[in-house]
Order: C-alpha cells, then sequence, then structure tokens
C-alpha cells in the first residue's frame, strides 16, 4: 500500500512524525508537508507564484518540504512526483478541528478533502491539546493514538471509504487513556462566537484581531464527545455541497463496524 501523510502544521511538526511513525506499519510512506505552518488555509491552492519542494533530514525522520499549503501537497505528491497513493493521512493537527465552522477552514481537512477531490480515500487526525508535551510524555497516551490511527487507516485501506462518505475526522480528546472509547458523531455546526478585536498600532493605524469564544457544545456532536465527554470523535463528512441532490445514502453500517473495530483495538 502507497500511504501520503500531510499536515498544516509544518514540516517540523511532532504530530506529523508521530503520523508518519503510526503509518509505518501499513504500507510504504511519503512524507510531503508545508515547510512552515499553513493553520487555517482550508483548501486553498496556491496560483500565484511557483512552488518548491526539497527534502529535509529532521534527526533521520526524512520528509519533503514544499513552500506550499496543505492542498498544495496533494497535488505536488500526485502530480509533482508523480506518485498513486491508495490513502491520505493528514495530521496530528495541534488542536482539534471539531465543528463545520472549524473544519472549512482547517489546513488539516482542506488537505484530506482535496485527496477526496483526485478519488483518494483520506483520514484527518487532530487532537485537542494546547502543546505536544501533554502527550509525548504520556506513553500510554501515545500507544492509544497509534492504535486509533492503525485501525481508522487499514480498515478504510482494507474496506474503502463507507459509502456516501468522502473524508473522515478524527479528534481525539486532551486525556487519552484505558477506557476512552471512539464515538461516530455528526459536525456540530459552531465551536466559537466570532469576535473581533480592534487595536492602533504605535503609528496611530488601526490593526484587527480575529478570535473565537467557546460556545455550549450540543449533544451528541464532535465538540460534545471531544471537549465534554473526554471521547474520541469519528466524523464521516462528504464533499457534496448541492442542496438539490443532498440526500445521498450513507453507509452507517460499515461506520459503525468501523467504530467496532477501532474500540476493539484499545
Amino acid at each position: 500500500m502507497k500511504i501520503l501523510v500531510t499536515n498544516d502544521d509544518g514540516v517540523h511538526s511532532p504530530g506529523l512524525r508521530l503520523l508518519y511513525q503510526f503509518a509505518l506499519s501499513l504500507g510504504d510512506v511519503d512524507v510531503v508537508a508545508p515547510e512552515s505552518p499553513k493553520s487555517a488555509t482550508g483548501l486553498g491552492i496556491t496560483l500565484h507564484k511557483p512552488l518548491r519542494m526539497y527534502e529535509v533530514d529532521l534527526c533521520g525522520f526524512r520528509a519533503i518540504a514544499t513552500s506550499g499549503t496543505p492542498s498544495d501537497t496533494v497535488y505536488l505528491a500526485t502530480f509533482g512526483l508523480g506518485r498513486k497513493y491508495d490513502i491520505v493521512l493528514s495530521g496530528i493537527n495541534l488542536g482539534d478541528n471539531t465543528s463545520l465552522q472549524v473544519i472549512l477552514s482547517s489546513g488539516t481537512l482542506g488537505a484530506a478533502f482535496q485527496a477526496a477531490l483526485l478519488g483518494i480515500p483520506a483520514l484527518a487526525y487532530s487532537a485537542y491539546l494546547e502543546n505536544w508535551n501533554e502527550l509525548l510524555n504520556n506513553k500510554e497516551a501515545v500507544e492509544i493514538m497509534g492504535a486509533v490511527v492503525s485501525s481508522t487507516a487499514s480498515y478504510v485501506l482494507k474496506n474503502g471509504m463507507p459509502q456516501g462518505v468522502d473524508v473522515i475526522s478524527v479528534n481525539f480528546p486532551r486525556r487519552l487513556g484505558r477506557g476512552v472509547r471512539a464515538k461516530l458523531v455528526k459536525a456540530a455546526k459552531l465551536r466559537y462566537a466570532q469576535q473581533v478585536e480592534e487595536r492602533v498600532d504605535p503609528r496611530g493605524v488601526r490593526y484587527y484581531w480575529l478570535y473565537g469564544r467557546d460556545l455550549a457544545p450540543e449533544p451528541e456532536t464532535d465538540v460534545y464527545v471531544v471537549l465534554k465527554e473526554g471521547g474520541i470523535a469519528i466524523t464521516p463528512l462528504t464533499l457534496n455541497l448541492n442542496a438539490v441532490d443532498a440526500h445521498r445514502e450513507v453507509d452507517i453500517d460499515s461506520l459503525n463496524r468501523m467504530v467496532e473495530y477501532i474500540n476493539a483495538s484499545l
């Protein structure tokens, strides 16, 4: 199996290294990722300037860095390097990617959606963490995360993407320990109440900071499972934005079997 691993936090992210290590047992892995963080770039691609790729060796961890966005990396890996992939794994993102509000702007999900547009099964992984030390200092948590990545990716490689699903988003809670379970849930509509703060720079010119205030999570959604229940949210997503045929058949049975497969690995 040929696997592409990418992200939006950049080639130096510990989450990228973790995802690469977790994927090694599944097949032949290529790592192609942005040379610097490209969070909140969504499906953005670079059309106004040339893109570059170069190989980097990060203490024995070899990867190809690109000057583009996460979406660019998928095109560069497939068309620039001329390689065909059986699956694309994006992440592991530092910070959760829960709710449609966040999903639509996420570079982590953007790379997965670009893969889906090319007909490649794709999974995106994100963790509700403020820094990687929260996880890396916990051997049990790393093992659980690895089991989830391995089980989700191997399930899709063996069975294909469930009917009606283009991308599967996996969100980990802050604390991963024995007894944690995966749950199949929809994406909430909102994660934050958008805020804009106006300031004035030393030259007297106004500038603005965009940020969000946490909203109370809606039950039975990805936000609720990760933030309130402390579980692992498995959220199937579709690229179909056409209202006239949005009622496509989704293979819920296959999705539930996948979740059972994940929980059996924990």
